[in-house]
């Protein structure tokens, strides 16, 4: 296809998906036209609308050519902020650009998500032309006042390769000039980075080493970053990290609910124990969270190891990571947690943790990526430098998002620049889409049309890709479920922990006017995020007088008191439709997060209802945009509760529609009011035993963690022996769902 052809099919595709991948051929045929493309992009950029112009943007970068890196420099002043911003990202691909230099080092000092794909184009050209991009940093850094902006360009500095980054890193922190404590950190973490790594950076860490304090502490790791030290004592066994950077995930599942800390890190810390037991002999596993930047150690087996300072140039430390086990180790990240939206410029401090610990772990066969973020991204980075092979589970994310909102009219061409501002979906497009071709074994989740969504969400074709692929269904801690469901039936068998959960639960009910505690609950368990609907249901909820006088609404999840951005914007959104004041008097309530074995015990009680008060069993409704699983729905579905669930993704595979539950369109209130109506009504009427043992039954035999444990051991194995490496080795789909 020529390239007004190309461009024509970009602005004309009938949707936002099909657009995108269109542009995917607009760039190839830029790239075939090379400099001749160049007038032709240019007029497209101008004319076009908002993701068309985003396309030819890329298509530029995709040129490789003098006159296209003139033309994306030309575009960082473009008045439509969303084209400014993605020339920031096409410009990695074109030759070093004198005009663009001053640009993206000033968007560097900015920080933020163009502050990140700034300093990655920087860090490209530098192994181009390290002594033109750390001469433009020198500049930047002599015209910054601002310390946060100085210690950006500081740790750019740390990603120009040659001995000069590293004398001007010792002389930031050396203390030579004063200097702010964040801006000689940044120093002392880049002196460790390999590329600008130089035997005279040793002395001044260890010199730093020997003291206490914050830039001790930073030291000690940058020497670690610098020496990594033998490889003696590689342990035998299989080992794999799975990592999820936007939680502090702990084996006891504290946090959950909390922030981005939802139903992915209660399933890698069971996944991760139920993996040690597959394979008993020696087998580690590695779940990698992030902490906060001035713990200079990593949570090791159940207790906490240090990893000391390493002598001169011998790189020695604990090797508690090579003990076979289920490990969690964390990646010092500095300032307060960021959401998964907002963690992009964490990008090099999160490859310099990861990368650390895949060293300290010896030897680890595969690391397991589940979405498209920073995390991910720096992860694949890592893995990358180290030889170390990735899993990634290619869910459609953002890409089922985009098509929902694109179906429901809230995402238009028009509209499109904006969003991507905010979401960078486009970004996220590409980044999930590059994991997925560099890949060693792909993981897709269970959906009715598993090859036909994937060629439509990702452009992944399943009959060619030539990647091996896995339809792996996710799966729930079965032992925690049961036993909430055995001890709430029977009084005489309850833990103290289960017995405190079910207390907290009637306190939070006694809250309720007393006209109020015999009605039915419907419960709501995840992140407070907008993703996850919950100011969706309670306005659903609330707008209709039935369905509020029928039942009372439980949320369960969130930070009350400290609540992230996007925590505070869903309780904004919940507070403009119910005053907090007045919510349980109304019937709502907001529990916050709870412990995962807490959260269990709730559902099995609202499953149950209380036969002594006269309220009848609940529900439970998911009113998730998109759920590509649903482990909350599952755990749900697990002690008995009939539940609402989006009729799309997952839960599609899963919940029988009229039976175990009802599927809806989930962007409807409407249809989520009805959903809840009949799910009330199928809760209450004869047969409710029958069909809550057979949910149960269907939870069991299909999506338990050890299942999913098993499915998973084998794709590493084949991972690490190789198999899925070989020229022309077969694709192989298993499908456990």
């Amino acid at each position: 296809m020529d390239l007004g052809a190309s461009i024509a099919a970009v602005a004309s595709a009938p949707t936002l998906l099909e657009g995108m991948r269109a542009a995917d051929d607009l760039a190839r045929a830029a790239a075939s036209a090379g400099g001749d493309a160049v007038p032709i992009l240019r007029s497209a950029v101008r004319g076009a609308d908002p993701l068309t112009a985003i396309a030819a943007v890329h298509a530029l970068g995709a040129c490789a050519d003098a006159a296209a890196g003139d033309a994306l420099a030309d575009l960082l002043a473009d008045e439509r902020p969303h084209v400014a911003e993605h020339a920031l990202d096409a410009l990695r691909l074109a030759p070093v650009t004198d005009r663009a230099l001053p640009t993206l080092v000033r968007r560097v000092a900015a920080g933020g998500f163009p502050g990140m794909l700034a300093q990655r184009t920087l860090e490209h050209w530098a192994a181009q032309d390290p002594e033109q991009v750390r001469a433009a940093l020198v500049q930047g850094l002599a015209e910054a006042s601002d310390v946060e902006e100085q210690a950006r360009l500081v740790e750019t500095v740390g990603l120009v390769p040659g001995a000069d980054s590293s004398r001007l890193l010792a002389g930031f922190a050396s203390g030579e000039v004063e200097q702010p404590v964040v801006v000689r950190r940044a120093a002392l973490a880049a002196l460790g980075e390999g590329p600008a790594a130089d035997p005279g950076a040793e002395e001044l860490l260890l010199s730093y080493s020997r003291c206490v304090g914050p830039l001790a502490e930073t030291a000690r790791l940058a020497l670690h970053d610098l020496f990594p030290g033998p490889d003696a004592l590689v342990p035998d066994g299989p080992a794999v990290a799975q990592l999820f950077l936007h939680a502090d995930v702990d084996g006891q599942l504290h946090q959950s609910g909390r922030g981005d800390t939802g139903g992915i890190a209660t399933l890698l810390v069971q996944l991760g124990d139920a993996l040690v037991r597959q394979r008993p002999h020696g087998a580690r596993v590695l779940t990698i969270s992030r902490t906060h930047a001035d713990l200079a150690h990593y949570p090791l087996g159940r207790g906490q190891v240090a990893l000391g300072a390493p002598g001169a140039a011998t790189g020695h430390r604990d090797l508690g990571l090579r003990d076979p086990g289920h490990h969690y180790a964390g990646v010092p990240l500095a300032g307060s947690p960021q959401g998964i939206a907002r963690a992009w410029p964490a990008r090099v401090a999160a490859r310099r943790g990861i990368r650390r610990i895949l060293r300290a772990a010896g030897r680890v066969d595969a690391i397991h990526l589940r979405m498209a973020d920073v995390g991910s991204m720096a992860a694949a980075e890592a893995a990358r430098e180290l030889g170390v092979p990735f899993v990634l589970t290619a869910a459609p994310d953002p890409q089922a998002l985009i098509e929902a909102r694109d179906t429901a009219g809230t995402l238009t061409r028009d509209g499109f620049g904006d969003a991507d501002l905010v979401e960078h979906l486009w970004f996220r497009d590409r980044l999930l889409r590059d994991l997925a071709a560099e890949a060693a074994h792909l993981v897709v989740l269970p959906r009715l049309e598993v090859a036909g969504d994937l060629q439509r969400l990702l452009g992944i074709d399943l009959s060619g890709s030539g990647v091996p692929v896995s339809v792996v269904g996710e799966g729930i801690d079965l032992t925690s479920v049961d036993r909430a469901v055995r001890e709430v039936g029977e009084p005489a068998l309850r833990t103290r922990g289960t017995a405190t959960a079910l207390a907290q639960l009637e306190d939070l009910l006694a809250t309720l006017p007393p006209q109020r505690r015999a009605l039915p609950v419907a419960v709501s368990v995840g992140r407070l995020s907008p993703v996850k609907g919950m100011a969706t249901l309670v306005r659903a909820w609330s707008d209709d007088p039935q369905l509020r006088e029928r039942c009372n609404l439980l949320v369960v999840g969130g930070d009350l008191d400290e609540p992230s951005d996007d925590e505070a914007a869903e309780l904004a959104r919940i507070a403009d439709v119910v005053d907090p004041d007045r919510a349980a008097s109304q019937g709502l309530l907001l529990a916050g997060h709870r412990p995962n074995s807490t959260t269990a015990a709730w559902l099995a009680a609202v499953r149950r209802g209380d036969p002594a008060s006269g309220r009848p069993p609940g529900v439970y409704v998911s009113a998730s945009l998109k759920e590509e699983f649903g482990i909350a729905i599952l755990e749900a579905m697990g002690v008995g509760l009939v539940v609402v669930a989006p009729d799309g993704g997952g839960p599609a595979t899963y919940v029988v529609d009229g039976q175990t539950g009802f599927l809806v369109d989930t962007s409807s209130p409407a249809a989520l009011v009805r959903g809840v109506h009949t799910a009330l009504d199928l809760a209450s009427v004869d047969g409710a035993e029958e069909r809550a043992r057979r949910s149960r039954a269907m939870v069991r035999e299909r999506f338990g963690i050890d299942a999913m444990a098993a499915a998973l051991a084998d794709v590493y194995d084949d991972v690490a022996s190789g198999n899925d490496a070989r020229p022309g080795a077969p694709r192989v789909v298993e499908d456990v769902s």
